[in-house]
């Protein structure tokens, strides 16, 4: 096959999984390229260091084992899932120090966004390997495309979502939400690595990633209930409309439509990133502690005065 069917066939199916995830956030989207520079993160930074790494275990495997066959499988059950899983989540630790990352919802987009690149280049290398006749070709990219791809984006967004945690919680459990994310996160890689290596194991790492898939769409669908609880609780009594009127917050429609009723065009859109963004902080000012806390604080004053700007356009 020529290599553009591969490129295309690796590229274009994680686009599409990447921006399906990114709009799923629907409170509080990121901006996309700071999704995408963590999708670059997987395909490049973390594929290098897997290599590197991963070569250096597996080189010192011939000290202990010189049967090929066991060699092979503790590679792909035991080296390739640690450090793949510890690679892809080096760039978790910058990002959740970062005022945009602020709830779960968002651990689970940047880990799936790094999971998917990673996924990307990891099916470019398969589909220009395997490739000696058109229906192996095909065969190996709906297998990558459906499934091991899909099973990074979900392990790595699983540790996202530990992560996330980690930046809300007490000391004394950031160290054990870590380990527990990491862990986890190894243990879905090795859990369809190891289901794959087998005969008749194989079927059963199709259900894995089925019931993952499950898994994380209700999780999914949880975190933005919860967002939504959220808003409707950190947005009571907040706004005062027009003459001094107080407007009520009982729920995301209210911002919706006072939104209508009182700004148009951008003003409007503005209106409720602005009323969203001030929600979360409230919530995360009082979670947090240190410096975290003083940055809420001050993204509360600074949220509220350009809210309290938008309004004095209607007096």
């Amino acid at each position: 096959m020529p290599f553009y069917h591969s490129l295309i066939a690796a590229l274009l199916p994680m686009l599409i999984y990447l921006i399906f995830i990114w709009y799923m956030d629907k409170y509080e989207r990121e901006p996309f390229l700071k999704v995408f520079s963590h999708f670059l993160w997987g395909a490049l930074g973390a594929i290098l260091l897997s290599v590197i790494f991963a070569s250096i275990l597996n080189f010192s495997l011939n000290i202990f084992y010189s049967n090929k066959e066991m060699k092979l499988l503790i590679g792909t059950i035991i080296i390739a899932p640690l450090v793949e899983e510890i690679v892809k989540s080096l760039y978790l630790f910058r990002t959740y120090k970062k005022n945009y990352f602020d709830n779960l919802t968002d651990g689970l987009v940047y880990g799936s966004a790094i999971g998917l690149g990673f996924g990307m280049t990891e099916n470019l290398l398969y589909f220009i390997t395997y490739n000696e006749t058109y229906s192996q070709w095909v065969s190996v990219v709906l297998l990558r495309t459906v499934f091991s791809a899909v099973m990074h984006a979900i392990a790595t967004a699983t540790f996202g979502a530990f992560i996330a945690k980690v930046k809300f919680t007490s000391k004394s459990r950031k160290s054990f939400l870590v380990f527990a994310g990491l862990i986890s996160a190894i243990l879905i890689h090795t859990s369809w690595n190891f289901s794959v290596s087998f005969n008749f194991t194989y079927y059963f790492g199709f259900l894995i990633i089925l019931v993952l898939i499950i898994i994380f769409l209700i999780v999914c669908k949880m975190s933005l209930k919860n967002e939504e609880s959220i808003i409707t609780h950190q947005l009571k009594d907040e706004f005062s409309i027009g003459s001094n009127k107080m407007i009520k917050i009982y729920s995301r429609q209210d911002i919706l439509q006072i939104s209508k009723n009182f700004y148009a065009g951008k003003d409007r859109k503005k209106f409720v990133n602005l009323a969203t963004k001030l929600a979360f902080r409230k919530l995360q000012e009082k979670q947090s502690e240190g410096k975290f806390k003083e940055q809420y604080s001050e993204d509360i004053y600074d949220i509220r005065k350009e809210i309290n700007n938008l309004t004095k356009k209607l007096r």
